[in-house]
């Protein structure tokens, strides 16, 4: 077993979707979606988990309940010492 982040699906995506992602052993997993600029756009998670296999369907809102504008967002999985970014595009 390993760490892994796969690609969204479907991508580009309207109005949601899914980002499927492992980790090896129990451990704090933060998973975060950012704009271009770097900043915070949401955290679809932030707790303890156990091993084991996930997926998180993001909606395109930001962590205020907002819809986000069309265009290139990042999702990035941490989690002990991994760190994976990967890309995806919202159309609307």
């Amino acid at each position: 077993e390993h760490y892994a982040l796969s690609q969204n699906y479907p991508n580009p995506f309207n109005p949601t979707t899914t980002i499927t992602y492992s980790i090896p052993k129990d451990n704090d997993v933060i998973l975060t979606i950012y704009n271009t600029n770097g900043e915070v756009v949401n955290t679809l998670v932030n707790i303890h988990q156990k091993s084991g296999n996930y997926k998180v369907i993001w909606n395109g809102s930001n962590n205020s309940g907002r819809r986000v504008s069309s265009g290139l967002y990042y999702y990035q999985l941490k989690s002990g010492g991994f760190s994976l970014t990967r890309k995806m595009l919202f159309l609307q």
